[in-house]
């Protein structure tokens, strides 16, 4: 107990700022890997790359995504969302954010949840809420 005192209490926490591969390693549609690592979703379409906050922004449960359904569905209270991360159902108030996704100098895509882009402010289009592929 007396040596316990003196080591610091800490909880590790995963950085907010990490690497997730290649651009060309994932497929069109939502990718899940990082959803327990690092709470986020990779989510690629036709022209872009973004990546969505997997955080519900009613009272920040972790959605779940319904591949049949192609939405994500907050298991909390019921509200879902498009893959785009925009709420269509439930009592969430605004959208899903975005994280900062840019590519790093060999190539990589490099993700800053830190960095958040919301719809409501017109953020969507920042060059840096996205990357067109």
């Amino acid at each position: 107990m007396f040596v316990r005192f003196f080591l610091p209490r800490s909880i590790t926490e995963p950085p907010s700022t990490f690497k997730i591969g290649f651009p060309g390693d994932y497929a069109l549609g939502v990718d899940t890997k990082y959803q327990q690592q690092f709470r986020i979703w990779v989510d690629k379409t036709s022209d872009r790359l973004f990546v969505v906050y997997a955080r519900c922004t009613h009272l920040g449960c972790t959605p779940n995504y319904l591949s049949a359904e192609a939405k994500f569905k907050c298991p909390c209270h019921g509200s879902g969302f498009r893959t785009t991360g925009i709420n269509f159902e439930g009592p969430a108030p605004r959208p899903l954010e975005r994280a900062r996704i840019v590519l790093a100098d060999d190539g990589q895509l490099l993700v800053d949840k830190a960095r958040k882009f919301q719809y409501e402010l017109g953020q969507w289009t920042d060059p840096e809420a996205f990357l067109k592929v």
